[in-house]
C-alpha cells in the first residue's frame, strides 16, 4: 500500500483539514484547491483583513538645488551656466551665442529673481531629475 505525502502529513500550527476531502490546507484558505469546496470560517484562526492605507500625496523631488541654480543665474547667467545646470542645454547654448549682447545677462537676472521666489516643490516639479 502506497501513501501520498499529503495524506501522511500532519497538521502544523497554521494548517487545517478540508471540510469535504480532508486534504491539508492553509488556515486562511477559503476554497480547497483539490476539491473546490468553500471552507467554513474557524473562530480564532488567522485571518487576513484588507489593510487600507491612505495614499500619500506625491511630492516631487529633484537632485538639483534651487539655491545653486539661483546663484549660477546671478553670477554666470549671462553665459547660460544656470541653464546647463538645470538640464536645458539648448537654452544654455543660445545664451552662449548671444552673451556678447548682454541680453542673456538681463534675462538671467530676471530668472534669478524668479528662482528666489519659487517654492521648493514648484522648483522640483519644474526641474525634475
Amino acid at each position: 500500500m502506497t501513501y501520498r505525502v499529503e495524506e501522511v502529513a500532519t497538521l502544523g500550527p497554521n494548517k487545517k483539514h478540508c471540510y469535504a476531502c480532508a486534504s491539508i490546507l492553509d488556515v486562511r484558505a477559503e476554497l480547497c484547491p483539490k476539491c473546490g469546496v468553500r471552507q467554513p470560517a474557524i473562530p480564532g484562526a488567522m485571518s487576513v483583513a484588507p489593510v487600507l492605507v491612505a495614499a500619500a500625496p506625491l511630492v516631487p523631488t529633484t537632485t538639483k538645488s534651487k539655491t545653486s541654480a539661483a546663484l549660477l543665474a546671478f553670477f554666470l547667467g549671462g553665459l547660460g551656466i544656470h541653464k546647463f545646470y538645470l538640464g536645458q542645454s539648448a537654452m544654455g547654448v543660445l545664451y552662449l551665442l548671444f552673451c556678447w549682447t548682454f541680453i542673456p545677462a538681463l534675462v538671467a537676472f530676471i530668472e534669478f529673481l524668479i528662482l528666489l521666489g519659487m517654492s521648493e516643490t514648484e522648483f522640483a516639479r519644474k526641474y525634475p531629475g
